[in-house]
């Protein structure tokens, strides 16, 4: 592992980079292209692709919970659709942005199952097997507990029913894959464990509300998925043995 000093050092060297690089690729035409049919037919058949390397990280042990990675697009824009947690919840997620998601039930099926499930409690909708993508690696919370971050395309938001439930949801809003892109509107927090660096998360801000924590990280991965060698990620995890 570095020194701390030294990995502060190299983050901040690494971040500007990825300023310049950011700022350079965001202004080419072929790469602003690129973002907006990134939920073409196309790129989803390699992104399914991808994303069935991930099974045999659930073949072990089974999540705890899954949430339901929500693309969309509005107007034509390819897009995130995130909630706002209602505040009348318990618990310490209460009033955070998030996906939809929850535990595991013992009824359902599977963790496709789960997070569709969940989806359909919290907004009202119904997502199809042709909408589902496929299963992101693991996500861990603070408590050690697993999540499986499920990815979907829900389609143009326009045509979707809504219908929230104002006992878990206070708001719906929208986030453009091009805002989530742009380096203007991304940040990074630094973890340290014991006096020492442990890890570097994602931030997406300047949008209705700030995206932060493990709705950030899967956005993050789903970002990296859907436009690689456009979009760079800033995540890193020290892995202890």
């Amino acid at each position: 592992m570095m020194y701390p000093r030294l990995w502060q050092t190299f983050m901040r060297l690494r971040y500007q980079l990825f300023q310049v690089r950011s700022c350079m690729c965001l202004t080419k035409c072929s790469d602003l292209a690129v973002i907006q049919n990134c939920l073409s037919k196309e790129n989803e058949l390699r992104c399914r692709q991808q994303l069935q390397r991930h099974s045999a990280a659930y073949a072990s042990k089974k999540p705890a919970a899954a949430i339901l990675v929500s693309l969309c697009t509005t107007k034509g824009e390819p897009a995130f659709l995130f909630t706002l947690r209602s505040s009348k919840l318990k618990g310490k997620h209460k009033g955070d942005v998030s996906f939809p998601g929850g535990k595991v039930d013992p009824s359902d099926d599977s963790i496709v199952h789960t997070a569709v499930r969940e989806a359909q409690e919290e907004l009202g909708i119904s997502v199809t097997e042709e909408n589902i993508w496929g299963v992101m690696r693991p996500l861990f919370d603070g408590s050690g507990m697993m999540i499986a971050p499920v990815l979907a395309n829900l389609g143009p938001v326009e045509s979707l029913k809504i219908c929230a439930n104002k006992e878990e949801v206070e708001e719906i809003f929208i986030i453009p894959i091009h805002h989530a892109c742009a380096v203007q509107n991304r940040g990074y927090t630094h973890f340290r464990l014991r006096g020492q660096y442990y890890y570097t998360l994602p931030v997406f801000l300047n949008a209705q509300y700030k995206v932060w924590g493990l709705t950030a990280v899967a956005s993050d991965t789903t970002l990296a998925l859907l436009l690689p060698g456009i979009y760079i990620s800033m995540m890193h995890i020290v892995h202890q043995h």
